[in-house]
């Protein structure tokens, strides 16, 4: 498949929002079951849903970029029965909105933050559900049609959510580095360990379909002469990236690196300091890392009709 980067940013900037969000409730959940404190509780919570609400408003802002009609963009919702993409359309608005209502909480000392927190947590596990299986539900890119495509956008999403918050904590609650750093660490590791599952799947697949059986014939040696017309097509651009073999190898070992390998080092390293520095700079790398991770993600998708147009275009 040919990425479209305004997916990608989508993708990428609210999963790492919805992590953040589920760090920041899963904060104020151990606190209140005594297993964590707090000197200034209510401006972590209060920052760390504004952040959480510039991310996901920054991914809505990327959705619209690969519309052809954004002003219709309100229709996609109108599926919502039989359709992923329709649900993770009304349920991004939902997330933001319950965000928006504990950071709020949190700030005028609502007694209901829990409540609100449990609300939020529900629709970002619920909006993690609806990305990935926009994709996962799709049967015939056999690269997607996996509980690891699920898996693998929540496992990413919060590993760099929590790595986040662990940057976060560094600056207005240093006493819980620490333990930031330690699920900011479990996660990135389990991340790591789904994604190169998912990648050992992917290299073992072979194609359900041929081109005898494209076009109906099962003569055993088919050569295909010419691609029917002169120019491109829309199948040639969007249903292929157009790029080498040898480059998608490349973009495979720099996200492994960058997106798991360097943040883990940085996020040990930040543990042992309370450097916030540190711990910026691993989020930063962590979040170029996914985004040449979810390139691969898409590029990686062969559909079956690039039987027919991949080795012409």
């Amino acid at each position: 498949m040919n990425p479209a980067f305004s997916v990608i940013f989508l993708t990428v900037l609210i999963g790492a929002g919805q992590g953040l969000f589920l760090a920041l409730f899963g904060v104020e959940a151990a606190v209140g079951l005594k297993l964590l404190s707090t000197a200034d509780s209510t401006r972590l919570f209060v920052s760390g849903s504004a952040i959480c609400l510039v991310l996901t408003g920054l991914g809505l802002v990327a959705s619209f970029f690969h519309l052809g009609h954004p002003e219709r963009a309100w229709r996609a919702a109108t599926m919502w029965r039989t359709s992923w993409l329709s649900r993770e359309v009304i349920a991004l608005p939902l997330f933001m909105a319950a965000v928006f209502a504990y950071g709020l909480g949190h700030y005028a000392g609502w007694s209901t933050t829990m409540s609100l927190g449990a609300i939020g947590a529900v629709l970002s596990i619920a909006l993690f559900i609806c990305t990935g299986m926009i994709y996962a539900c799709i049967r015939f890119l056999q690269e997607w049609a996996s509980p690891l495509t699920l898996v693998n956008y929540f496992l990413l999403g919060c590993a760099s959510g929590f790595t986040l918050a662990a940057a976060l904590v560094a600056i207005v609650e240093p006493e819980l580095i620490r333990t930031l750093c330690a699920s900011a660490i479990v996660l990135t590791i389990a991340g790591f360990a789904m994604r190169v599952a998912s990648l050992m799947r992917n290299r073992a697949l072979k194609p359900k379909s041929s081109l005898q059986t494209a076009i109906g014939i099962h003569h055993p040696r088919i050569v295909q002469k010419s691609q029917g017309f002169m120019g491109g097509s829309y199948n040639t651009r969007q249903f292929f990236h157009g790029r080498t073999p040898q480059l998608l190898r490349s973009i495979k070992w720099i996200f492994l690196v960058l997106a798991f390998l360097l943040p883990l080092i940085l996020l040990v390293a930040g543990r042992q300091t309370g450097s916030a520095s540190l711990l910026a700079l691993a989020f930063i790398i962590q979040f170029g890392g996914l985004i040449a991770e979810r390139w691969f993600f898409f590029a990686q998708a062969n559909h079956p009709q690039n039987l027919y147009y991949q080795t012409i275009s």
